[in-house]
């Protein structure tokens, strides 16, 4: 018996059993596919001749499913030509997906989201259509695996002109994320031997893990106020660093730092990868250059769109050293050819015509609103905490007094006002010399940020009132933008 029918262009699987018989069989895979979700509410059916055509049943034995499923408040039907999947209160609805809030959660405040309903749609459907209306039929075959040339020519202009990089068209690799370029250049280090890649001691677990993936032995380095211990790195052969905003931290590499780390790479012709993941946003002081303008042969340039615009946006690009092209040209070519066309030209169109820009400086200033807001609140209600790495990027960290609540405890009652966030122990890969919060003030809609801010100051004076923690150092109206850890080698 057929398991499929087509109508409309539409396919649905139906499995049909059968040892029920004909009408049975087709009442409970109808039933099955409804209750699932796989039909959803208000999908119309085919009409009993047509379903009956594609399974190769009698129209009469269509007819009789279709009424019992009708009895049963499964079907509607508005007319004799059109049946349609009831609302059904009683169905169970289909399960989050993977990564989903749970239903408890009204303020997300986790780290490393920007604000999606400020996602510049109309800029960007038309920078679309004029991709679609405008791209050569031979840009629609297999591209360049570093991508499509409009893009790169775009992104070497704007990454000069805006974060001082030093690169060219040739030398930019444009990948679906930063973990996908992370993953080929591990591959061609430990092609070329390498063995061990340094990371900051605290920062996001998925590198941590994508590099061990790979082959390779991440070695974790301490992180303190002036940023990444460089005489810590010892004869690692590659090393991952936030230099700009320090994750989750949020101090900036130390200038003396960031001369020794070009030093360290070129001693031991060792590779930098700089993530400058938040490098366009800047509130209290002046955009600091890339680290790959000091040295473009030993630091790879790393951005994405994921906070400029959205995490759906799946571009990100790498500056690389020469040397590096070509491997990764060739490991890219078997795994992924390129990215999507049509996006690639369209967030090119915004670079050159300078959407992104206009669209930056307005979330820039948005943001800075939201952090002093933020900061007036915690400054007024809450002294038990101490903000820190508040000069830049979408977070910000609240350290925790010595005798006060846990992590845990505080993480716990601002559940209870609906408020999620991080613990800055959950990005760290040795013991920390402080226990704190990491709280991004970014995703929530505008219309709800303030309610967000309420729920989490209320949470948090619960959590210290019921624990009479001391109040931490002062807040100073410049407090210093940095952390320290106390990791060891």
């Amino acid at each position: 018996m057929p398991e499929q029918w087509t109508s409309g262009g539409r396919e649905l699987h139906l499995d049909l059993d059968p040892a029920l018989g004909r009408r049975t069989a087709l009442e409970s895979a109808l039933r099955e596919a409804i209750r699932s979700g796989r039909l959803s509410c208000g999908t119309q059916l085919p009409s009993s001749r047509t379903l009956a055509a594609d399974l190769g049943l009698a129209r009469g034995t269509v007819v009789h499913a279709y009424q019992q499923l009708l009895a049963e408040g499964y079907l509607e039907s508005s007319s004799r030509t059109s049946t349609r999947v009831a609302a059904l209160p009683h169905v169970a609805p289909n399960e989050p997906a993977p990564g989903s809030e749970s239903p408890g959660v009204h303020h997300n405040l986790r780290s490393g989201r920007p604000d999606s309903s400020a996602f510049p749609r109309t800029q960007w459907a038309s920078a679309l259509r004029h991709a679609i209306g405008t791209v050569p039929d031979s840009d629609l075959d297999y591209g360049d695996p570093r991508g499509h040339p409009a893009l790169r020519r775009a992104l070497a202009g704007y990454l000069a002109r805006v974060r001082g990089v030093r690169t060219s068209e040739q030398q930019l690799i444009v990948c679906s994320g930063f973990g996908q370029g992370l993953a080929l250049i591990c591959d061609v280090l430990r092609a070329r031997g390498a063995s061990t890649v340094a990371v900051e001691h605290c920062g996001l677990p998925q590198h941590v893990d994508l590099v061990a993936g790979t082959g390779l032995r991440p070695k974790p380095v301490p992180v303190d106020g002036d940023g990444l211990r460089i005489d810590c790195l010892g004869t690692a052969d590659a090393v991952i660093v936030t230099p700009s905003h320090q994750f989750p931290s949020g101090m900036t590499l130390h200038p003396s730092r960031r001369t020794a780390l070009v030093e360290w790479a070129r001693r031991r012709d060792a590779l930098v990868v700089e993530d400058d993941y938040d490098g366009e946003f800047r509130y209290d002081r002046q955009p600091i250059g890339a680290v790959q303008g000091l040295d473009p042969e030993h630091v790879v340039y790393a951005g994405t769109t994921s906070k400029s615009l959205a995490p759906a946006v799946r571009l990100a690009w790498f500056a690389v050293p020469r040397w590096l092209v070509g491997p990764i040209t060739s490991s890219r070519a078997l795994v992924e050819r390129h990215p999507p066309t049509f996006d690639q030209i369209a967030f090119a169109r915004l670079v050159d015509t300078g959407g992104l820009d206009r669209h930056l400086r307005r979330m820039r200033a948005r943001y800075r609103q939201r952090r002093d807001l933020l900061l007036t609140a915690l400054r007024t209600e809450v002294p038990e905490v101490r903000p820190v790495g508040v000069a830049a990027g979408l977070h910000l960290t609240l350290l925790l007094s010595a005798d006060g609540p846990s992590e845990l405890e505080v993480q716990r009652t601002l559940a209870t006002q609906g408020v999620a966030v991080d613990a800055l122990s959950f990005f760290a890969r040795q013991p920390l010399a402080e226990r704190g919060l990491v709280v991004g003030y970014a995703a929530p809609a505008g219309h709800a940020y303030q309610a967000a801010v309420r729920a989490l100051v209320t949470g948090l004076r619960e959590a210290f009132d019921g624990r009479g923690g001391s109040p931490a150092q002062p807040v100073a109206s410049n407090p210093r933008d940095g952390i320290g850890y106390s990791g060891v080698t």
